[in-house]
């Protein structure tokens, strides 16, 4: 499987993408801070969503390392 190049981009209107570098598709994740949030961050929302997208891929490697280590006995995941 070939490595794809990704970006995180501030679109400076809230939204953060993250997105395939070099490619005009969709991107593949959305971070929307509203005004509130924004003001909170005191213009930190692209370090926030950096921490964010960094957390999330940990997880889910950390999930697909867990379930390629099971036996596949279908377990409910709750989220809390």
């Amino acid at each position: 499987m070939a490595t794809a190049l990704l970006e995180i981009v501030d679109l400076g209107d809230g939204e953060i993408v993250l997105q395939r570098a070099e490619d005009d598709s969709q991107p593949l994740l959305r971070i929307q801070f509203s005004d509130e949030a924004r003001d909170y961050l005191m213009d930190n929302g692209l370090e926030v969503a950096k921490v964010m997208i960094q957390a999330g891929m940990q997880a889910a490697a950390a999930i697909s390392e867990k379930d390629s280590s099971s036996d596949g006995g279908g377990q409910l995941r709750t989220v809390h």
